[in-house]
């Protein structure tokens, strides 16, 4: 049992998750950050408070509903702008890459063709 257990925990998927959790949660962390601390006061700055807890619809309090709805949307386009967008021009410029260079073998036919006609 224990070394079902350790056969687990140091194989490679295992490890590679622990790291995907870690540094997912501190970039939530992060982007939490930036969205309670930078972006929401500008908002508060330029529109007025953005706090919409005390908002309620007779019994119903949708001012909470509205402060979380506010955050998911402000944290999914952070992350679309921050992480997504990068990520997506960074795959494009590689990909681009790849296309222009020519495969091992194109590249050593035309090195020995090369060498063919330096003989002839």
């Amino acid at each position: 049992m224990w070394k079902g257990l350790k056969d687990f925990l140091t194989r490679g998927n295992g490890a590679d998750l622990a790291v995907a959790v870690v540094v997912g949660t501190a970039f939530g962390q992060v982007v939490n950050s930036l969205v309670a601390d930078v972006i929401t006061p500008l908002i508060g700055a330029l529109g007025g408070a953005p706090d919409f807890s005390g908002m309620k619809l007779g019994p119903v309090a949708l001012g909470k509903f509205l402060n979380a709805l506010l955050n998911f949307l402000i944290v999914g386009a952070a992350i679309y702008f921050l992480v997504v967008v990068p990520m997506q021009a960074a795959q494009n410029r590689l990909q681009k890459k790849a296309e222009t260079a020519p495969p091992e073998e194109v590249r050593l036919l035309r090195e020995i063709l090369e060498e063919l006609r330096k003989k002839a």
